[in-house]
């Protein structure tokens, strides 16, 4: 009865599953540490960024070549388009201006025939048209303002014009590509190359390489100037308090740290989201 007429049995029975279904990601859905952020497999060459991502050499530059072109070609078109934008507005005010000659023309010639009825007639008649239009305008305006769910009056509804109508808003292009994770600006030089200790071969967990334990879910770091990645517990005792690397010797500043992403787990806790929702609608 009333406006649904199948039973909550029926509906399940005919739609399966329906409404917001949540479904727990467990360990396997998630990349694990030393894995490369674009390929998802293990790093090879690994290199990582400022913001602590793992990525495959390889598969980092060619990203990096991949952006660089699409910058470059969108900078041509901006430019053509600029280019284009500048014509328009040079041949508008020609054409003003061309108006304005050949309407001053007209008057001056016809001054001395013209009547004093026919001079106010048509001043008032301009002056109406100009108060008309004004207004016009600002109705425009205003209906921008306050109607923003008309689709010629959304943001990006009309980029070819701003609010005078004038000039084109356009979105700035960045001058280096983003970064796939974190989407900081990113050069190539800002990789860093790092070396991965693996328990198992090329396909193993990640290993510290000085304890020789798995990390896992783990916090790490990275040093750059040797390239070793520790768990941040060991580097909390061991390499921390004389700025010394473990396994090389060598000294670094705490600039060299580089703090790299955790790897997800089916864990609440992990401080990765485990949970994936989809909304499928209801029969009504």
């Amino acid at each position: 009865g009333g406006h649904n007429p199948l039973t909550a049995h029926e509906r399940k029975k005919l739609l399966g599953d329906y409404g917001t279904q949540t479904a727990r990601l467990g360990t396997a859905s998630h990349r694990r540490f030393g894995d490369c952020a674009l390929s998802l497999s293990p790093a090879v060459d690994p290199v990582c960024t400022p913001g602590g991502n793992v990525y495959s050499r390889e598969a980092m530059v060619q990203y990096l070549l991949t952006k660089t072109t699409e910058l470059r070609e969108a900078r041509a078109r901006r430019e053509a388009e600029v280019v284009a934008d500048e014509r328009k507005v040079a041949a508008k005010e020609a054409d003003q201006k061309q108006e304005a000659a050949r309407e001053f023309v007209r008057k001056d010639q016809g001054a001395a025939h013209a009547k004093v009825g026919e001079h106010a007639s048509a001043l008032d008649a301009k002056m109406g048209k100009k108060i008309s239009t004004e207004s016009t305008e600002e109705g425009k305006k205003s209906l921008k303002r306050t109607s923003y769910w008309l689709s010629e009056y959304t943001p990006g509804g009309n980029d070819d014009e701003d609010d005078g109508g004038t000039k084109k808003v356009r979105e700035p292009i960045p001058d280096r590509p983003p970064s796939p994770m974190t989407g900081a600006p990113l050069r190539r030089k800002d990789l860093v190359s790092i070396e991965l200790c693996r328990a198992e071969g090329s396909s193993g967990n990640v290993t510290c390489a000085v304890s020789g334990k798995a990390i896992t879910t783990q916090r790490a770091i990275a040093i750059k100037k040797t390239g070793k990645v520790m768990l941040e517990d060991v580097y909390e005792k061991l390499a921390k308090p004389d700025m010394v690397c473990p396994v090389t010797g060598r000294k670094f500043k705490e600039k060299d740290v580089i703090q790299l992403a955790k790897a997800g787990s089916g864990y609440a806790g992990g401080g990765v989201s485990v949970e994936a929702k989809r909304y499928k609608p209801t029969l009504t």
